[in-house]
């Protein structure tokens, strides 16, 4: 988060050619501040809109005060390949697919899905889209006038009917999914559970993304699945079906040269890599005390002449659950982790209000622990265990307590689990 006061925005453009990589520039009282986006300087980009190194160099000129740059490439040497590498790709699966072509991406990689229209069209097929948060993107694209899907616009996509029973060959989807998410519409339709579109045997599938860290299973088994669907599957590591929409050192480099900040912070990627790009502005001459690589929820203040970290504003996953927004916390949410993974017991006594003895009980109850009809000598052991723990009287509190330790290590010997122990405390 920065403190920035009043301030203007002014957006420029640094590649079309890549999701979200339209920069900003921010006139503050402090002075300029730039934010790169995610993006690469691409310079064969598809749509033949080439970067505006004049503006960024203009940007430089005029004195940037703070640049926050994409890091997510940092451990990568060299520049990273241009979007129409993918386009020779889907020209030879397009030219050699005997049934239909679905083509899993980012949402919001509205380029890709140019790509995939467009190579559609070539070979001779139609376009329909599944998945609804790719179906938004694309009208709006189309509307804002950043797709071109053809002179009928968005009228032109397919149909839910039309994509199963055109012939195959006439057919092109875009999907999402490439991630493996599992709601997504490539899982369900591998799964055979989407209600659209499912994959039959002879459908050739490109899943156009490689895997973000920790991913990798997710999409693996999507994968598998397609396999075991009788689809052709195309993936990162069988063909060059996706480049980075982030941009590689060299770029890095000509950024920082080109704008000149005074202030460095890098954003985006993993904490490696904002550490090798606050190396390597370092090298190019920001200096340290001016670099600051900061954790989600960290502040920064700038003021004409100086940059700081000042303080902590809360930050990460809001929950829902129901109709609650954000009440349900960490602490809950052990809770149910417990319960699911061992489930609970609870163990209910009366006692004497004035002596402490144990007048009735305990009952024991369990749900998710074990099945009380073939563990009837453990639940006797247990209670038993509750029954040494008082039997020399005890009041308050430390009655529960003794519930608690006493079953917690007698059931953890036995079962090597720990349930949740819920004591129930009647005093009469």
């Amino acid at each position: 988060m920065l403190d920035l006061g009043p301030f203007t925005v002014e957006f420029f453009h640094v590649c079309h050619s890549v999701p979200d990589a339209v920069g900003l520039a921010i006139t503050t009282p402090v002075g300029l501040v730039v934010h790169s986006g995610d993006f690469k300087f691409d310079q064969t980009p598809i749509d033949g809109q080439m970067t505006d190194y004049g503006k960024l160099a203009e940007l430089g000129a005029r004195g940037v005060h703070v640049l926050l740059a994409d890091s997510t490439n940092a451990d990568r040497d060299g520049q990273t390949p241009s979007e129409r590498e993918v386009s020779d790709t889907f020209d030879r699966i397009f030219a050699a697919a005997p049934g239909r072509v679905i083509i899993a991406t980012f949402a919001s990689n509205i380029s890709r899905v140019q790509q995939v229209v467009s190579m559609a069209h070539k070979h001779g097929r139609r376009v329909g889209i599944v998945g609804r948060s790719m179906l938004g993107n694309v009208k709006m694209a189309v509307q804002l006038g950043y797709l071109d899907l053809g002179p009928e616009g968005a009228d032109a996509l397919l149909t839910a009917d039309e994509m199963n029973h055109l012939p195959p060959e006439e057919v092109a989807i875009a999907c999402t999914g490439s991630q493996g998410e599992p709601t997504s519409a490539l899982v369900r339709m591998a799964m055979g559970e989407q209600r659209q579109v499912n994959i039959h045997p002879g459908d050739s599938v490109i899943v156009s993304a490689t895997p973000i860290p920790g991913n990798e299973e997710l999409v693996n088994r999507t994968v598998d699945n397609l396999f075991r669907a009788g689809a052709e599957v195309y993936y990162h590591d069988r063909a060059k079906v996706h480049v980075s929409g982030h941009a590689s050192r060299e770029e890095h480099k000509l950024l920082l040269n080109l704008t000149r900040p005074r202030f460095f912070v890098p954003i985006h990627g993993e904490y490696r890599h904002l550490v090798l790009h606050a190396r390597m502005a370092e090298e190019l001459g920001v200096a340290r005390e001016n670099i600051f690589i900061i954790d989600s929820g960290q502040v920064l203040e700038f003021g004409t002449d100086y940059g700081r970290v000042n303080g902590r504003v809360s930050e990460g996953h809001v929950l829902v659950d129901g109709l609650g927004v954000g009440d349900v916390g960490n602490v809950v949410l052990r809770d149910r982790h417990l319960l699911a993974d061992d489930g609970f017991v609870v163990a209910v006594v009366a006692i004497d209000a004035d002596t402490g003895e144990l007048v009735e009980g305990p009952d024991i109850i369990t749900r998710g622990f074990v099945y009380v009809p073939d563990a009837g000598e453990l639940m006797d052991e247990a209670a038993h265990t509750v029954v040494e723990a008082l039997k020399h009287g005890s009041a308050g509190p430390a009655v529960s307590g003794k519930i608690k330790d006493s079953l917690a290590g007698f059931l953890y010997s036995r079962t090597k689990r720990r349930p949740m122990i819920l004591p129930v405390v009647m005093e009469v």
